[in-house]
């Protein structure tokens, strides 16, 4: 064995030479100049970044594909040149072995085993063909390329390639899964319920808040045009906005309610019908309206559809106990939660992802706010069921939300009985590293650091004083406790038939 050992090196030493050779009697030609620039524009990994860019335009798999490529091209990158360089010390080609018209000039004064480039052309195309298999045979001639480019011009011996793309093929098959594909979301399911058919908007009293991001002077004539017969009231900066939903909603001749505004006006409108037994209509519009999408109701033509047909379903509300003020004299309100509610770092996660989107895209806009969150901020303290965590985030939706990671965007049944609390922990040792390695290999819905459950009810304390609280994107400081309940199918309201 030992002298086979021994004589290993020997043979690779005389196969690279003959290996070269052949390639040294090659006749010169124009691909001289095209195995020079290809090798060049792999420089750095550039080529790559530069493929990747392009692939990011197309949402999707396309997008997908490219980020697991840069993935295992950077992996593969970090342990070729830190790694295995410095263990495997060995001389380059020296310009004898090839001609000087094909020798390339200057070369590179890092070790010749294993092959940069080599490792990261593999990486790259292995990584995206483990995604879009077909991207993958497209971009293997172009790294089978690179790699032989670096023994045509001398900056390699042919073993340093092939080591270099085993290294690359092998950074490829450990990212495989990472930003594994989202399984499909459910079906949306609908539990159909009774509510009075408004021809031309007839019984219908709307609540229009003016402080709502997408109001303009036109939406209170869009919505009485549409509904000519109904009430509309529009709520300005100086009226409160409870008092002015219960006088619309209690009207003598009011069959139903309409609102127009964000989330935090439709939880308030939602209570009120609630109480009062009134069907809701929800209409698409305000800063935000979570509600609107998940009914069904993305456009006032779908509104006036379903209300004109008398088309409703049945939804469970989230009843939230709220306590505040000092210890001997507490404040309790009771909200009604349609949508979700948080606690630590989610509502700057947000805002940040809702900035980044419409210039990246769902997915990468979330990634890079989670980035941008966590590398600044610092864990909560709260006791969730007794139980004492260090929390990054704790999110609680009014009802199961798709996907199962970090960024819930969809609500297919609206009417399940439970609650979707998901908590990121940092009761775990190198809680920050952990997060954040998580965010970048898109494993934040299996790592440790998550925590995935349902309940119909929960109750969360502060750890110290007291904590900040949103429900609906409405943020109540100074909360010593809060308690969350469901109400199984309290709330009816208008939605198209499937």
């Amino acid at each position: 064995m030992r002298s086979m050992l021994t004589k290993a090196p020997g043979r690779l030493r005389r196969l690279d030479r003959k290996l070269m050779r052949a390639v040294s009697a090659l006749p010169g030609g124009r691909h001289d100049k095209f195995f020079r620039q290809l090798s060049a524009a792999a420089n750095n990994g550039k080529l790559w970044l530069g493929l990747a860019g392009i692939m990011a335009m197309f949402p999707g798999k396309v997008r997908r594909a490219a980020v697991h490529g840069l993935l295992a091209q950077g992996l593969a990158s970090g342990v070729t040149n830190l790694g295995f360089k410095t263990l495997l010390p060995r001389a380059r080609p020296l310009p004898e072995h090839l001609p000087a018209f094909r020798f390339v000039h200057p070369q590179p004064t890092s070790s010749s085993m294993p092959s940069g480039h080599s490792a990261s052309a593999a990486a790259f195309a292995l990584g995206v063909g483990l995604v879009r298999p077909g991207l993958g045979a497209a971009l293997a001639p172009v790294a089978a390329g690179v790699a032989y480019s670096r023994v045509h011009t001398g900056a390699h011996w042919p073993s340093d390639v092939l080591f270099g793309s085993a290294i690359g093929a092998g950074a490829a098959l450990m990212t495989r899964t990472w930003w594994p594909a989202r399984p499909p979301f459910p079906e949306t399911r609908r539990t159909a319920g009774r509510a009075a058919e408004l021809p031309a908007g007839q019984g219908l009293g709307i609540a229009v808040n003016t402080l709502g991001g997408s109001y303009a002077a036109e939406t209170a004539a869009a919505l009485r045009k549409v509904f000519p017969k109904a009430y509309i009231q529009e709520i300005t900066q100086d009226k409160d906005i409870d008092a002015e939903i219960a006088a619309v909603a209690t009207r003598p001749d009011t069959l139903a309610l309409g609102v127009w505004g964000g989330d935090g006006t439709v939880g308030t409108a939602a209570a009120a019908a609630v109480e009062l037994s009134l069907p809701l209509l929800v209409l698409p519009g305000g800063t935000l309206n979570r509600f609107a999408r998940d009914a069904g109701i993305p456009s006032l033509e779908a509104a006036v559809d379903a209300a004109s047909r008398g088309e409703a379903a049945r939804a469970d509300i989230g009843h939230v106990v709220v306590e505040r003020g000092l210890p001997d004299s507490p404040e309790r309100l009771h909200l009604t939660m349609l949508n979700t509610a948080s606690i630590g770092l989610y509502p700057n996660l947000v805002r940040r992802r809702e900035l980044l989107q419409p210039a990246l895209g769902k997915p990468l806009a979330g990634v890079v706010a989670m980035l941008r969150t966590f590398a600044a901020g610092t864990p909560t303290a709260l006791i969730v069921d007794g139980v004492r965590h260090k929390l990054w985030i704790m999110y609680i939706g009014r009802g199961r939300y798709y996907p199962r990671d970090h960024a819930p965007l969809v609500r297919p049944v609206l009417d399940d009985g439970v609650f979707d609390l998901r908590m990121i922990t940092a009761d775990e040792s190198f809680a920050r590293l952990r997060l954040l390695w998580s965010v970048l290999t898109g494993t934040v819905a299996t790592s440790r650091i998550t925590h995935l459950s349902e309940s119909s009810t929960i109750r969360v304390e502060p750890g110290g004083t007291t904590m900040v609280l949103a429900v609906d994107g409405e943020v109540m400081p100074g909360v010593r406790s809060v308690e969350f309940t469901v109400k199984p199918g309290a709330l009816t309201y208008y939605s198209p038939a499937s």
